[in-house]
C-alpha cells in the first residue's frame, strides 16, 4: 500500500515540510496511485535510502537521450549548491546531485539520508558549493569512500576495482539531520586504492559503521574535505579570477590578468578540424548541405534529423527555427589543436559549439602582436601544464583525462582596439615589491631583453649566448616583462610540485621570487621556443630507411607505426623509417603525462574516426602523405624539448627566498 509509481524528482509537493506545516494537495488525478502519493507527501520521512543514477550529460547529442529537466529541483540546486560555488563551470545538474537536493529537502527535522553514489562530490571543484551547503544543512556526515575512479587513476580497471564494474568512483554517504544543529561534523573512511571489487564487497558484508575507524575532517575555507593543504598559496598573486573578469581593469581588479577564456569546444572535432584546408572544406560543404536540407523541415524538437551529421542542442534549435548555415572558405582558420600541432578549423560559432572569449585574444588569423599562455590544472589528474601560442586554442589542447585548457592573453581586442590584458594593479604590485633592486648578472645568465644559451638562431628563437647588457639591467619592470615572468613561474618544477593540490582546485597564483629579471628572461626564452618552434634549428637525429619490399610490391605505402621507444632513444615512424639519437631529456619535457614528442606521434597516427559519416565518406588521412612534414616537426620539437628541459632544470636550482 505504500508503493508510489512516480518520478521522484517530479514529486515536489512534500519538499521542505517541517513540523506543523500544511501539505498542499497538488495532485488532482484521482486514481489510487495518486492517492498513495498524496498520502506519502503528508507524512514526515525520517530515512531516505537510494542508489541514484549518476550522469551529467549524454555522451552524444545524436543519441537524443538527454536528462529531463526538473524545474523545481533545478531551481533549488541553483539557489543553493551553484550559488555557493566558485567554480567556472558546474555539473551540478547531474542526476545524483538532483537526488541529493530532493532528499535533503524531503527529510523531516530529524532524519538520515543514505546514498550510494558517484564519489565526485568528495573532491571535485564543481562540488565546492555542494560541500558547503550540506555542511550547513546536516549535523553529521559519514562517508565510506570505495574509490574505483578509473578516470582519475588509469591503473585501475572498472571490472576489477569498482564495486559496480563501472568507470566512475563510488562512495556510501550517511547524512544525518538533527533539529537545531548549526553545522556538520564530517567523518571519512577510504578503502585502499588498489583493493579489488571482491575485496571491497567482502569488507562491506561484515563492516559495522559504528565500529569503523573514521577520520574527522575539518573543511578549509574553500570547503575542501580531502587532500587539504597547508602552505602560502592564498597569499600569492592570482593569475585571474571571475570577479576581475566581470569588473574589467579597474583599481579593484586584484589579479594579474583581466580576461581569460577556455579554449574553443567544437563538440564535433571530426567535422570542425582537418589535416589540411582542402579536406576541411569538403567536410564542411557536406555538413552545411545536410544541415540546410534538414533545417527546411523546421521540426520543433529535431527528433527526425537523423545522425548523418553531428548534432548539438544549439544546432538542433537553429534547425528547428529554419536557420541556414553557410560554407564560407574565409572561415577556415588555423588553430592550435594539440601541443605543436596546428590544424585548420572552421571558425563559425554555429558549428563550433562554444567559442568562449577566444576571439577577444585573436579576432583574426594568428596575431603577431598578441600571444596567449595556455594552461591546464583545475580538475586535472596531472601536474600543471602550460604552452604559449599565437593561435586560438582548443579546449582539449593540453587535456588528458579531466580538466580543460584556459588561455590568458597578453592583450585583448575590443571592437578592434588592442588593450593591455595585464592589470594596472598587477604592475603596481610588481613595482612596489621589487622597487629598483636588480642583482648583477652572472656569465651566461638569461636576462630580460637578451637571448638564451644555445647554438643557433636569433633572440626570437632563443639560442645565442650573451652576457647581460647594462641596458637590460637598468630596465624598469613593465607588463611585457611580467608576462614573461608569469610564463616562467608556471614552468617552475618546484612551484608545480609544491602547489599541486591547490592548482587542481583554482587558477594559479604567482609568487614573487628574488631575481625577477632572471625569471622574466627564462619566460621570454621559453616563449620564444614554444611559439617559434617551427623556426628553431632541427636536432640532428639519425634517419634510417629500409625499404618495405612487401608493401612496395603490393603498391601500398609503408605501414605506419609512430611509436616511441624511449629506452633506445628512437621513434619508429613506419615499416621503413626510424629516427634515432633522441636525447633522454627530450622525453622529459612533458605536457600532462605525455612528452611533447609523444603528443605529435599520437596526433599523426592513422585512426578510425568515431563519427560514422566521417568514417564512411571522409576517412582519407594517410600518414605517408605527411611523413616528411612530421619528421621535420619531430626534429625541431626535439630541440625545443631539450632546451626547455635545460631551462626548467636551471629553475629547480634557483633560490626562492629573498
Amino acid at each position: 500500500p505504500g508503493l508510489c509509481l512516480v518520478d521522484t524528482l517530479d514529486n515536489v509537493a512534500g519538499l521542505g515540510k517541517r513540523t506543523g506545516a500544511q501539505i498542499a494537495d497538488l495532485f488532482g488525478m484521482g486514481d489510487e496511485n495518486v492517492e498513495r502519493i498524496k498520502r506519502q507527501n503528508k507524512r514526515k520521512i525520517s530515512v531516505i535510502i537510494g542508489n541514484p543514477p549518476y550522469n551529467a550529460n549524454q555522451a552524444n547529442e545524436n543519441d537524443n537521450n538527454k536528462n529531463r529537466e526538473y524545474p523545481e529541483i533545478d531551481r533549488r540546486i541553483k539557489d543553493t549548491y551553484i550559488k555557493a560555488s566558485t567554480a567556472q563551470k558546474t555539473k551540478l545538474y547531474d542526476m545524483y546531485a538532483r537526488f541529493f537536493r530532493w532528499a535533503s529537502d524531503r527529510l523531516h527535522d530529524d532524519g538520515v539520508l543514505a546514498f550510494i553514489s558517484n564519489r565526485s562530490f568528495l573532491d571535485a571543484r564543481t562540488f565546492d558549493g555542494f560541500r558547503e551547503i550540506v555542511g550547513k544543512e546536516f549535523a553529521e556526515i559519514r562517508i565510506v569512500d570505495l574509490g574505483g575512479d578509473v578516470r582519475a587513476n588509469p591503473k585501475l580497471s572498472g571490472t576489477k576495482h569498482n564495486v559496480f564494474g563501472i568507470q566512475t568512483g563510488v562512495a556510501i554517504s550517511f547524512l544525518v539531520k538533527k533539529r537545531g544543529s548549526t553545522g556538520a561534523r564530517i567523518f571519512y573512511s577510504r578503502r585502499p586504492e588498489m583493493e579489488t571489487a571482491e575485496e571491497k564487497l567482502g569488507f562491506l558484508s561484515d563492516a559495522k559503521l559504528p565500529a569503523l575507524a573514521m577520520e574527522e575532517v575539518t573543511p578549509d575555507k574553500m570547503h575542501n574535505w580531502l587532500k587539504l593543504t597547508n602552505n602560502d598559496f592564498d597569499s600569492l598573486m592570482p593569475v585571474a579570477s571571475k570577479a576581475v573578469k566581470a569588473k574589467g581593469n579597474t583599481r579593484s581588479a586584484q589579479a594579474i590578468f583581466q580576461m581569460f577564456s577556455l579554449g574553443i569546444a567544437s563538440n564535433r572535432d571530426d567535422w570542425a578540424y582537418a589535416e589540411d584546408a582542402g579536406s576541411l572544406s569538403q567536410k564542411i560543404d557536406f555538413f552545411v548541405d545536410r544541415f540546410n536540407a534538414l533545417s527546411k523541415r523546421r521540426n520543433p524538437d529535431g527528433s527526425d534529423f537523423g545522425t548523418e551529421i553531428k548534432w548539438t542542442s544549439e544546432l538542433r534549435a537553429l534547425a528547428s527555427r529554419g536557420i541556414q548555415l553557410q560554407s564560407d572558405a574565409e572561415k577556415i582558420r588555423l588553430g592550435l589543436y594539440r601541443p605543436f600541432v596546428v590544424r585548420p578549423y572552421f571558425h563559425d560559432a554555429k558549428i563550433i559549439h562554444r567559442m568562449y572569449q577566444q576571439q577577444t585574444f585573436f579576432p583574426g588569423e594568428p596575431c603577431a602582436e598578441n600571444m596567449v599562455i595556455n594552461f591546464i590544472c583545475i580538475a586535472s589528474q596531472n601536474l600543471l601544464s602550460t604552452l604559449a601560442s599565437q593561435y586560438i586554442s582548443d579546449l582539449c589542447l593540453l587535456k588528458q583525462g579531466n580538466g580543460g585548457t584556459f588561455s590568458i592573453g597578453r592583450y585583448v581586442y575590443v571592437d578592434g582596439r588592442k588593450t593591455d590584458n595585464i592589470t594596472d594593479w598587477a604592475l603596481k604590485q610588481f613595482k612596489d615589491h621589487y622597487k629598483s633592486v636588480r642583482p648583477e648578472p652572472v656569465e651566461g645568465q638569461i636576462v630580460q631583453g637578451e637571448a638564451v644559451h644555445g647554438s643557433t638562431g636569433s633572440p626570437r628563437t632563443a639560442s645565442s649566448t650573451q652576457t647581460a647588457s647594462k641596458k637590460a639591467i637598468t630596465q624598469k619592470i613593465d607588463k611585457q616583462a611580467i608576462f614573461h615572468y608569469v610564463y616562467a613561474v608556471l614552468h617552475d618544477p618546484v612551484y608545480r610540485e609544491k602547489y599541486a593540490q591547490n592548482l587542481k582546485r583554482e587558477f594559479p597564483r604567482i609568487p614573487l621570487y628574488p631575481d625577477f629579471w632572471r625569471w622574466a628572461a627564462w619566460g621570454e626564452a621559453l616563449m620564444a621556443l614554444h611559439i617559434g618552434y617551427e623556426s628553431v634549428a632541427p636536432w640532428p637525429l639519425q634517419r634510417t630507411d629500409i625499404v618495405d619490399e612487401k608493401a612496395r610490391a603490393a603498391g601500398q605505402s609503408p605501414k605506419s607505426a609512430l611509436k616511441a621507444d624511449k629506452p633506445a632513444g628512437r621513434i619508429v615512424l613506419d615499416s621503413e623509417t626510424t629516427l634515432s639519437g633522441i636525447p633522454p631529456e627530450a622525453w622529459e619535457y612533458k605536457l600532462g603525462n605525455r612528452s611533447a614528442l609523444e603528443w605529435i606521434l599520437d596526433q599523426h597516427k592513422e585512426k578510425k574516426p568515431k563519427d560514422p559519416t566521417i568514417r564512411a565518406k571522409f576517412n582519407t588521412y594517410c600518414f605517408a602523405d605527411y611523413k616528411d612534414k612530421v619528421i621535420d616537426l619531430l626534429l625541431r620539437v626535439t630541440r625545443v624539448s631539450v632546451e626547455t628541459k635545460a631551462v626548467t632544470d636551471a629553475m629547480r636550482a634557483a633560490p626562492r627566498n629573498a
